[in-house]
């Protein structure tokens, strides 16, 4: 059976909610986070090294980093479904969607949470990072012009990448990126996004929080 080692408030909130798209059998051990440094607890780095969330155990596998589980989890449990099939031209995008979230993507938005947290020290920086958002942000918000999802039907790479548009609406930045804005609504309205997170527990971001 697979495990997902579910830390409140975190990236692995996405991970429930593939699983739930896929309609797969799985079993949840949820961990809560330190009521002081909203850490995660030491418990997780019995089953992993990183003491991280996301982080899945199947059939004696361990798997941690979120494109690697949802890589993982459509190959072996999706039965073709949320993924373009390989050798055909939408596959390689939906494999760079993959590692476009958390390679690219999240790091200026991280850096914005970070940084800000600095408050006046923290100021230099602000106008770089806010460039890097933008930069980010406006090539998702093309990318989902016209259209509902990322590659045209919804796939996994739009589970993979939500964290990413979740993240920065609570920045207030998807005012300017309209089409973020609507695909975050989308598929916030998802039946398996809504009972992923009634399963999860409260999905809080605000401000955003790393898993």
């Amino acid at each position: 059976m697979l495990v997902v080692h579910h830390l409140n408030n975190s990236r692995s909130q996405r991970i429930l909610w593939l699983l739930e798209e896929l309609d797969a059998p799985y079993e949840i051990k949820a961990y809560q986070r330190d009521a002081t440094t909203n850490l995660a607890p030491p418990e997780l780095e019995a089953v992993h090294p990183l003491g991280k969330s996301p982080l899945i155990t199947d059939d004696g596998v361990t798997i941690n980093e979120s494109g690697a589980i949802v890589d993982y989890i459509v190959r072996k449990h999706g039965h073709g479904k949320l993924a373009p099939p390989a050798g055909a031209p939408a596959h390689e995008a939906y494999l760079e969607w993959l590692h476009y979230a958390e390679g690219s993507a999240m790091l200026p938005l991280m850096l914005n949470l970070y940084v800000r947290r600095l408050g006046e020290a923290g100021q230099p920086l602000h106008g770089r990072i806010q460039d890097e958002m933008d930069r980010h942000l406006g090539y998702v918000d093309k990318a989902l012009e016209g259209r509902d999802w990322l590659l045209g039907d919804f796939t996994a790479a739009d589970v993979q990448m939500s964290f990413v548009g979740e993240v920065a609406r609570a920045f207030g930045q998807t005012d300017k990126h309209r089409n973020i804005k609507a695909w975050v609504e989308r598929f916030q309205a998802r039946p398996a996004y809504l009972r992923a997170l009634e399963k999860g527990g409260a999905y809080n971001l605000g401000p955003a929080r790393g898993g």
